[in-house]
């Protein structure tokens, strides 16, 4: 049974991953861990306080519990990043460096998401492919290309086992946005309940991958269970879903609520990384090399989304 250290699982990924591996391999084998406690996560299985950019309390708790597999999902996200670009360097990369050199220790593998937000505007837009150009005008690009290269290096160079997909926007029914600019398509849903009007950051026209977090969560634990023999990849696999518009997506919205009001007052900043990501990916190697395949759509996605967060405004979870 795999012995799992979750590294940042008080975010946005992280509060969901910790849950759905606990399902998989049981709560003891899933150690959560954050700079801070999270009650929902402690009450369900083992929990550490732990700063990423230390190594020594993370080659503690690894040690401990005779930890096999890391997920580092520690990051300041896109529009975030750009705020304090050097905090976001150094948060990112040393929650990264530390996880590769403690990995290399104590012979774990190492799982840490790149992002759609690794392209930049040379690169190819539509059906963006696996190897491609890869030059991000955004702190948040820089660091998820260096770790890509970086995690790369430690395994043709020291052996250890490191694998990454490519997430593109991830929307959550269960934990709120953190600072991305992929935030208004989660953000949407909310206010398509709470107030029936939206204000969007981004244009009308901007195309994004996104994808729901059920199979985000199944690609984490997916590329980290595939036959290592079957590999030409590793870091990172692009993996796709869904690719819309604000104007697509509102459209879906309203067939379900037909008086939602969107109105546009673009954010530059987040415009601008929009329009330097690409439009779709190609995730024909993900799909070939460990099967990777979503089961949702836009349609399926919508429904679902509206009807978790409203039970929770009915409930009074929300207001």
């Amino acid at each position: 049974m795999k012995k799992i250290l979750v590294v940042g699982a008080g975010g946005q990924i992280g509060s969901e991953l910790t849950s759905h591996l606990r399902n998989i391999y049981g709560n003891d084998n899933v150690v959560a861990s954050d700079i801070r406690p999270v009650d929902t996560i402690k009450s369900d299985g083992p929990f550490e306080i732990i700063d990423a950019t230390e190594s020594l309390k993370l080659a503690y708790v690894v040690q401990k519990y005779n930890i096999d597999t890391i997920y580092n999902l520690v990051a300041l996200l896109s529009a975030t990043g750009e705020k304090n670009p050097m905090l976001a360097w150094n948060i990112n990369m040393s929650a990264l460096i530390n996880s590769l050199e403690v990995a290399k220790m104590y012979g774990c593998a190492v799982f840490t998401p790149s992002s759609i937000g690794a392209f930049g505007p040379d690169t190819p837009k539509d059906g963006t492919p696996q190897d491609t150009i890869m030059r991000p005008t955004t702190m948040y690009g820089v660091c998820k290309v260096s770790g890509e290269l970086m995690s790369d290096y430690y395994f043709h160079r020291f052996g250890v086992d490191t694998r990454s997909v490519r997430f593109p926007g991830i929307i959550s029914n269960n934990t709120l946005p953190g600072g991305g600019t992929t935030d208004y398509a989660v953000e949407i849903f909310y206010e398509a309940i709470r107030s029936g009007s939206f204000v969007c950051p981004i244009a009308s026209d901007s195309y994004m991958d996104m994808m729901y977090m059920p199979d985000a969560l199944n690609a984490c634990v997916q590329v980290m269970e595939a036959d290592p023999k079957k590999l030409i990849h590793r870091n990172s696999f692009n993996i796709a879903s869904m690719s819309f518009t604000p104007d697509i997506l509102f459209a879906e919205i309203k067939k379900h609520v037909p008086n939602l009001a969107v109105t546009y007052n673009v954010d530059p900043i987040k415009q601008a990384i929009a329009n330097s990501w690409p439009n779709s990916l190609d995730d024909s190697a993900a799909r070939a090399e460990w099967g990777w395949k979503p089961e949702s759509n836009l349609e399926s996605m919508t429904k679902d989304m509206l009807k978790v967060i409203g039970e929770k405004f009915k409930a009074g979870i929300l207001k």
